[in-house]
């Protein structure tokens, strides 16, 4: 049996890489990031030496088209800066619509992708690490329980009843995903999750405020904050 790993070199999926590593072995894995017009490649880079560590078939894809006429915060084409608050902070100020980091559909498009890949290559499950924290206040919708057992049932009848989704943390935090990481070793001095492309990570922006917590919450210090 073999597993894809929708893979994008933050704290998230390369914990799910690191359980499906754990769970099929390395040589049964694959791993996929995907481009898709973001500010910086730093994630990118980050993915390349964790599928490395790993010694897991990194794949990419490059879908930044399909997000050129989008105006999220998060994208190269885009004149807006990225927030420097909590997810709270901007739900606040958005009248129940997601956050302006939120690209359209970004999971569902990427799900869709994975699973054509992950058909032409054997595999009968996709990872990804959606947590509730990033669904909480419909900030990313596309990371819910409610989107994700939707597109976990169209692929698998879209495929012929051949491939699943697993989303082992859609109903837990992002302080159980380090506490998951923590114990399987996961390399995360590696891993990239700030929405800016410095040599350092911002500490102000969203993702940023989330990972420096989940890691506090461990009782550990984030590696990339020093």
């Amino acid at each position: 049996m073999k597993a894809l790993v929708l893979f994008s070199g933050g704290v998230d999926s390369s914990t799910c890489l690191a359980m499906a590593v754990d769970k099929y072995r390395a040589e049964n894995v694959i791993a996929l990031s995907v481009y898709y017009g973001q500010k910086h490649d730093k994630e990118i880079k980050c993915s390349e030496k964790i599928a490395e560590y790993y010694g897991v078939k990194l794949k990419t894809l490059d879908l930044a088209l399909i997000f050129a006429d989008s105006d999220c915060s998060l994208l190269s084409g885009s004149k807006d800066d990225i927030p420097q608050e909590t997810y709270a902070e901007q739900l606040e100020k958005n009248d129940g619509k997601p956050v302006s980091t939120y690209v359209p559909f970004r999971n569902g498009l990427f799900l869709s992708s994975a699973a054509s890949v992950a058909l032409s290559n054997d595999c009968s499950v996709i990872y990804y690490g959606a947590h509730s924290d990033d669904a909480a206040g419909n900030a990313y919708p596309d990371c819910s329980s409610d989107f994700n057992d939707a597109m976990n049932k169209a692929i698998y009848i879209g495929s012929g009843k051949q491939l699943e989704i697993i989303a082992p943390f859609v109903n837990l935090t992002k302080a159980d995903v380090v506490k998951k990481g923590l114990e399987l070793g996961v390399p995360y001095e590696l891993t990239w999750s700030c929405y800016e492309g410095g040599d350092k990570p911002c500490g102000v922006c969203g993702t940023c405020r989330d990972r420096i917590s989940a890691f506090e919450a461990n009782g550990v210090t984030d590696p990339l904050i020093k």
